[in-house]
């Protein structure tokens, strides 16, 4: 067999941007050169890796096994190369964060690897735990910061932080006026009218397994897609919120909301590092996983 590395580059790029055209870009040849390397590729090998389907190309069950493969040989051949050279690794690492990850801790968390290694290319994509973990099972993402959970055998989910979710409301709803006088009972939420994060989102399944535990039939009357538009809601007089203790701490400090005391529902929750099991992991990846464990 004598395939390339070029060759290995292109099926690789090709995986990731689903055209030949964006592929060609992403690794600075020509159109035609790089169809010509995947044809290549697939004859050396005498098997397609991608199903067609117009100027999209899916990867078939071959190119799927054998892109973690591509993955790793691709990035050790650079660490063989700039060894070879007498330079450190780059850091360059394609981040994943949630959405509360990213607003709390994320600007904190590049800001302090940055003036540590000030080389650093880090490139953050935000969304909820469901597409960071797709999107890192998928190799679209070298590293993944979730705050649910993670059950995909091929992902690897490391530990590295808890957080705590906060039932809040505005001081002038039903349960803050209560609570001033007696402590909150669970039947006190009995008929709450709930403000919630959508489906995906860490924070959603906390509330799901622990409030919609206790009330299955439980009115969700919004659910939105980021911390703050709820907060905002609640603090209109709306509802009762769920969210992170980290998103609500600032509105509670200007007086707009009210933390209710839950001590019957635990809403911990941890934070994980997800990546994948054959991914290569570098120096560069290495010391930024080590830096947001020592971080926190």
């Amino acid at each position: 067999m004598r395939m390339t590395l070029r060759q290995l580059a292109v099926f690789v790029a090709i995986a990731q941007e689903g055209t030949v055209t964006r592929a060609s870009e992403a690794v600075r040849l020509t159109q035609s050169a790089a169809s010509m390397a995947l044809s290549d590729l697939e004859s050396g090998i005498e098997s397609p890796l991608f199903d067609r389907q117009g100027k999209r190309l899916h990867l078939n069950d071959l190119g799927r096994y054998l892109l973690p493969q591509a993955l790793e040989i691709l990035g050790r051949a650079e660490a063989f190369e700039q060894a070879a050279r007498g330079e450190l690794q780059s850091v360059d690492i394609r981040l994943g964060s949630t959405l509360t990850i990213s607003d709390y801790l994320m600007p904190d968390l590049i800001a302090g690897f940055i003036l540590k290694k000030p080389d650093a290319q880090l490139h953050l994509q935000v969304g909820n735990t469901r597409q960071i973990i797709e999107a890192v099972s998928q190799f679209q993402l070298d590293l993944g910061l979730i705050e649910g959970s993670c059950n995909v055998p091929q992902l690897q989910a490391i530990p590295w932080s808890t957080d705590e979710l906060a039932v809040c409301t505005a001081a002038t709803h039903p349960l803050a006026l209560k609570q001033q006088h007696t402590p909150l009972v669970l039947e006190d939420f009995k008929d709450v009218e709930w403000i919630v994060r959508e489906e995906g989102s860490g924070t959603r399944e906390v509330f799901d397994n622990v409030v919609l535990n206790d009330f299955p039939d439980t009115k969700l009357r919004l659910t939105l897609g980021h911390n703050e538009a709820i907060l905002k809601v609640v603090a209109g007089g709306i509802g009762v919120g769920c969210v992170s203790r980290l998103a609500v701490e600032p509105m509670i400090a200007a007086g707009q909301l009210v933390i209710l005391n839950t001590p019957f529902w635990m809403l911990v929750r941890p934070f994980f590092l997800v990546v994948h099991r054959q991914k290569y992991q570098g120096p560069g990846m290495k010391a930024f996983m080590a830096y947001c464990q020592e971080a926190v």
